[in-house]
């Protein structure tokens, strides 16, 4: 059983990873060229704390296992959200966390899925960044690459569990309001320029 469930697990996150593998090597040039457009970031701040409201209202979980037990179909369909998470100013975590309870997974069960997503997802992004830039690096770069890479993964291994605790108590409602606002005083900070 365990070893079923281990298998189904890693499955799961393959399957989610996917989309993000073939869609990021497609538009890759394109992404990169949003990453320097500030209004971008703005209305998906914006959009991206409406949907959470949306979602957070009107999702209704139904699944109520662990990562094991999300479904081939239902990993495939967070892989293709987390995608939206390469427009500049979409949250990855929040895309992945809110595409799994608009289908149907339990808070709880979508933030650990978002969060082992993040390993093969970041490592796979920054693998590709490193292949088409790395020339330009030094060893000093590197070096302060992969202290990043180690620190942030850390971080992110204590923070999870108060995380999920704190998402299954209150929800994402608090940070919706916070991305409406942070965009808005974005978009009127770029009209005033």
């Amino acid at each position: 059983m365990l070893q079923r469930n281990a298998f189904a697990f890693v499955i799961n996150l393959l399957l989610a990873f996917f989309p993000a593998v073939v869609i990021g090597l497609m538009f890759n040039d394109a992404i990169e060229a949003l990453l320097e457009n500030a209004v971008v970031v703005a209305w998906a701040l914006i959009l991206g704390g409406f949907a959470i409201l949306v979602v957070e209202k009107y999702a209704k979980p139904k699944h109520a296992g662990g990562i094991a037990d999300v479904g081939a179909k239902n990993s495939l369909l967070i892989g293709l959200v987390q995608c939206i998470a390469m427009i500049p100013g979409v949250s990855r975590s929040g895309a992945t966390i809110l595409g799994a309870m608009a289908f149907g997974v339990e808070r709880r069960t979508a933030a650990e899925f978002s969060f082992f997503l993040a390993i093969p997802t970041l490592t796979g992004a920054t693998a590709l960044q490193l292949y088409k830039h790395g020339s330009a690096l030094t060893g000093a770069d590197m070096q302060t690459i992969a202290i990043g890479f180690v620190v942030s993964f850390l971080v992110a291994m204590a923070v999870v569990k108060g995380f999920v605790a704190v998402v299954s108590r209150i929800g994402f409602a608090p940070f919706a309001w916070y991305r409406i606002v942070a965009g808005t005083a974005a978009l009127v900070w770029l009209g005033l320029r």
